[in-house]
């Protein structure tokens, strides 16, 4: 197996500040239509239609979630290259083909109505091609070029919003909504993602010394069914399918709690509020995303000083942008959550608290997309293990008393423990920078390749 060494010294994508810029716009734009489908169908339909395209998220989401594997992230700091396109490619398609099964059992295994069920089965297929084009996605971050991620998610998110509020209109029904997404996305995968990702493919292989790990004769988007690869990387990737299903419960178990507890209403409130760490995750997911190919580069060939620059520009980043949100909350979060929605969700309490776990939740993502740069990810599912858990003691001691503060209260509680389990992982991983590598990889319970998949020998390393 041969693969291209790297040559830093090859111009590669888009300049760093350009890639954030495009990406903070792309995730904006497609941020604020979902937020727009959501308040077009409570405009334009009936609470029972809001409640099923919200049933269908709530199923699908951690199915096709915990089925990524997480493999994007993988892929883009992918700066040895381990592994080829094709066998990500190869991956995602199995295990989203399996995700949409699983979800179709779920919808008809439980005791929903046959409307809702068919609702459930076009956002699980919108989903699954959701699912494809993001492993197109990391192709493109991996080569920093961010603005073709940009783009697609620019045109998918009002696309996404004219179709299903045209076809709720024009029928009277949210699975037909579903279904426009559905085509939506389907469509926007074959006439652009494919194809700047045949683009992307052609232009990396083309650069001398180009460090995108291409065999010969399959630089093309054909599957790959090299079964010791494939497994390898399922293998490599199955810790983050549980990090990022754990994560995205972390989001839901406070609301859990407080509908369990207080009921619809309540719920209502807390997510209204805590929608608006979306601001600042958005700007979170958009900077980290961009700078994670050019960190891992930076790690695997041990630039010490450029890796810890950047990862230090990124944690300031995120502890301004905590700053700002608490001082926020505090100056004027009773007026803007009247604005927004009405008196009666001015709860400036509970808002500075979920600002507060939002500001340590920004600082641990940065961290976090450090760590992934370093390629160290089982121990990331002890550390989201620990989280989900304390999450859970603190609500079920919280909540109850609490209310809807206690269930903010919680949220710190928790972002303080990620906090500090992702300092002690990103110790480890600039202590490695200074260990030889094999050493350091026992130490932090690395996933390395098998030597059958490795793209470099052991003098390469």
């Amino acid at each position: 197996m041969t693969f291209a060494v790297a040559s830093r010294s090859v111009p590669r994508g888009v300049p760093l500040r350009t890639n954030m810029s495009w990406t903070l716009l792309g995730y904006g734009v497609y941020a604020a239509c979902q937020w727009g489908m959501l308040v077009a169908l409570a405009k334009i339909g009936s609470p029972e239609m809001v409640g099923q395209f919200a049933l269908g998220l709530a199923i699908t989401a951690p199915v096709m979630m915990f089925a990524s594997l997480k493999m994007r992230i993988v892929q883009a700091t992918d700066a040895k290259g381990e592994f080829q396109f094709s066998d990500y490619f190869s991956v995602r398609v199995l295990t989203t083909a399996l995700a949409f099964l699983v979800v179709a059992g779920i919808a008809l295994l439980a005791n929903y109505s046959g409307g809702t069920v068919m609702v459930i089965l076009a956002i699980g297929l919108a989903k699954s091609f959701e699912s494809i084009s993001d492993i197109f996605h990391g192709l493109f971050q991996f080569n920093e070029r961010m603005d073709r991620v940009a783009v697609s998610l620019m045109l998918k998110g009002p696309l996404s919003l004219a179709a299903l509020v045209a076809l709720v209109c024009l029928t009277g029904s949210v699975f037909w909504g579903a279904v426009g997404l559905a085509a939506t996305w389907a469509i926007l995968l074959l006439a652009y993602d494919a194809r700047m990702g045949r683009r992307t493919l052609r232009d990396s292989t083309s650069l001398s010394g180009s460090i995108l790990a291409v065999k010969e004769g399959q630089s093309s988007l054909h599957r790959s069914w090299d079964w010791k690869n494939l497994r390898s990387l399922l293998w490599f990737g199955l810790p983050l399918g549980f990090v990022v299903t754990l994560n995205s419960l972390d989001t839901n178990i406070p609301r859990y709690f407080v509908e369990g507890y207080f009921g619809e209403a309540a719920i209502g409130i807390f997510a209204a509020l805590a929608y608006l760490e979306r601001v600042g995750s958005t700007v979170v997911k958009a900077l980290g995303e961009s700078a994670s190919p050019r960190m891992a580069r930076y790690y695997a060939s041990r630039e010490r000083k450029a890796f810890l620059v950047l990862f230090l520009e990124l944690i300031g980043l995120g502890l301004l942008l905590g700053v700002a949100g608490i001082l926020i909350s505090l100056v004027a979060g009773q007026r803007i959550l009247t604005l927004l929605y009405s008196a009666e969700y001015a709860r400036g309490e509970v808002f500075l608290a979920l600002m507060i776990a939002s500001g340590l939740g920004y600082i641990s993502s940065f961290i976090i997309f450090g760590v992934s740069a370093a390629r160290i990810f089982n121990i990331q599912l002890l550390l989201e293990a620990l989280v989900t858990g304390s999450l859970v003691c603190a609500c079920v001691l919280m909540v109850p008393r609490g209310g809807l503060l206690g269930a903010a209260n919680a949220l710190v509680f928790a972002r303080v423990i990620q906090l500090a389990g992702s300092a002690v992982l990103a110790t480890f991983a600039i202590v490695e920078l200074h260990r030889p590598t094999q050493m350091a990889q026992r130490i932090v319970g690395r996933v390395s390749c098998p030597p059958e998949v490795s793209a470099f020998t052991d003098s390469e390393k």
